[in-house]
């Protein structure tokens, strides 16, 4: 009898969609949280504007700054392990066989089983090093892009996403008026948000989405009445 073949469909973009996360909620939140709390003190739009603009840009900066930093980092930690493996492999070969043997073992495997596998391994030294470093230390090797793709991601998504809460203040000159629109849109963008993380995350998609919601409607909360009893 014919069998339909097994295709196995995994997620394998997690680093570009954490970066999206980062970005994407710190921008829905702190331009919100920020033109909130200026709408609490002042009551012309063009301020908020000005500052909420100029916030997006020093923020998108420095998020997609730190993003780079961050995966440079991870390169420069990789290299650096790798070449600590290779010179054990060259050095002390035979307590890099017991640890591999050990990875083996700690699957069930017994010391019969292992040893062949051990013996191969052997044979090919980069193989071995690439071995132990993604199963005895952890680590895969980072893409040499990957730096740069992740400083425009978090800082692309975090000017997209602080838009959205400036977006109503742009079209209006009361603050009043546009502080209810931006809350409406704003609550919205980061239910959908959420809702959509959750999705490509694994967490409940309706749990994320209310997370998001009520972190970003706290944080504008929060803002707007500091704003108010200061300016009073």
């Amino acid at each position: 009898m014919p069998q339909t073949p097994h295709i196995e469909r995994h997620f394998t973009a997690s680093e570009v969609v954490r970066d999206v996360v980062i970005g994407m909620s710190d921008g829905l939140t702190v331009p919100f949280a920020l033109a909130a709390g200026l709408t609490g003190a002042v009551t012309t739009t063009r301020l908020i504007v000005t500052a909420g603009l100029a916030e997006i840009a020093a923020g998108s900066i420095a998020m997609g700054l730190g993003g780079y930093l961050a995966a440079k980092s991870d390169a420069e930690h990789y290299m650096k392990e790798r070449e600590r493996e290779k010179r054990e492999v060259a050095e002390i070969p035979h307590e890099e066989m017991r640890e591999v043997a050990e990875v083996f073992q700690s699957y069930g495997l017994s010391e019969a089983e292992t040893w062949p596998i051990v013996q191969a391994l052997r044979q090919q030294p980069q193989k071995w090093i690439d071995f132990m470093m993604r199963f005895e230390l952890g680590l895969e090797k980072p893409d040499p892009k990957r730096a740069m793709i992740s400083a425009f991601t978090i800082g692309g998504a975090y000017a997209a996403g602080g838009l959205v809460p400036l977006a109503p203040y742009m079209a209006t000159n009361k603050s009043s008026v546009a502080l209810l629109f931006s809350i409406m849109v704003t609550i919205l963008a980061l239910f959908v948000f959420g809702f959509i993380k959750g999705r490509f995350t694994g967490m409940r998609p309706l749990r994320s989405a209310m997370q998001m919601a009520f972190i970003g409607s706290a944080a504008a909360g929060a803002a707007f009445l500091i704003a108010r009893l200061i300016s009073e």
